[in-house]
């Protein structure tokens, strides 16, 4: 965590070079893996370092994209973070350290969101950001990749479903973003107003009203996780179909949305 806002900071104050960020990134993948800190999806070390390394970097990139719009990455980070919390709860973990932990970040997150809310008077930076994606990535790590209420390994379509709907928002984003910069011969990294925010921009929906649309698909992905954790233990396929076939409709709106904003883009340029 250390090590994310460091890099943060020093991107905030002195504009370091994409590479060297990437860099720290992937050391802090390495840092958690070597540490015990892993996804054990797979019987090879190799590939369970890999997908370690590739989550970590991806929620600390997600995280900092996210970051485009006033209250954005505060809002989707809170609906992360309550999810992991409701999980705890559910399992009756009260005297979890990760839960007072959380707990107090959830605090410290709603303060700063009466700041960060539009009109803005405080950012985040990628000081917060890089910071909040290393903590996001390793709480998804211990509580959704590996479950560690599950005394058995469980079911993989089951961590996967949990995984994809309690961080639906940054990777819905992240995704559009990729696949539309890529599809134009452009740089993923390099900044540009594609997002998912931005296509609700596009529709005549202020900078408030864009964050609450947020608010709402965090709250809904909070309902779904406590759905999964209380009501469906015994997991069954279907479920599975269920719960990504709202993920997949989700992706398509916004993957036409933010090409259509594009499109407009391109249009008064």
């Amino acid at each position: 965590m250390a090590l994310g806002f460091i890099i943060g900071l020093a991107d905030d104050a002195y504009d370091t070079k994409p590479f060297l960020k990437f860099f720290i990134q992937i050391a802090c993948g390495a840092i958690m893996f070597t540490s015990g800190l892993r996804i054990e999806l797979f019987d090879s070390w190799i590939l369970n370092m890999g997908i370690t390394i590739f989550w970590v970097v991806g929620i600390m990139n997600s995280v900092n994209m996210l970051d485009n719009m006033d209250g954005i990455t505060t809002i989707v980070s809170l609906g992360i973070i309550i999810s992991v919390i409701t999980i705890i709860i559910s399992n009756r973990d009260f005297e979890n350290m990760h839960l007072i932990i959380l707990v107090g970040l959830v605090g410290a997150l709603l303060s700063f969101l009466y700041f960060n809310w539009h009109p803005s008077r405080m950012y985040m930076g990628d000081t917060g950001s890089q910071f909040l994606g290393a903590l996001l990535s390793a709480i998804g790590i211990i509580y959704l990749w590996n479950d560690v209420y599950q005394t058995d390994q469980g079911i993989v379509s089951r961590k996967l479903t949990m995984v994809i709907m309690c961080f639906i928002l940054p990777i819905i984003d992240t995704t559009c973003v990729v696949i539309n910069r890529l599809s134009q011969g452009k740089s993923p990294f390099i900044g540009g107003k594609d997002h998912t925010t931005h296509s609700l921009a596009y529709l005549g929906l202020s900078d408030r009203q864009v964050a609450m649309v947020f608010c709402g698909l965090a709250l809904f992905s909070v309902l779904q996780v406590y759905l999964i954790e209380f009501h469906l233990r015994n997991w069954d396929h279907v479920f599975t179909v269920v719960f990504l076939s709202y993920f997949l409709l989700l992706l398509s709106y916004f993957m036409y949305s933010t090409r259509r904003s594009i499109r407009n883009m391109d249009k008064k340029s």
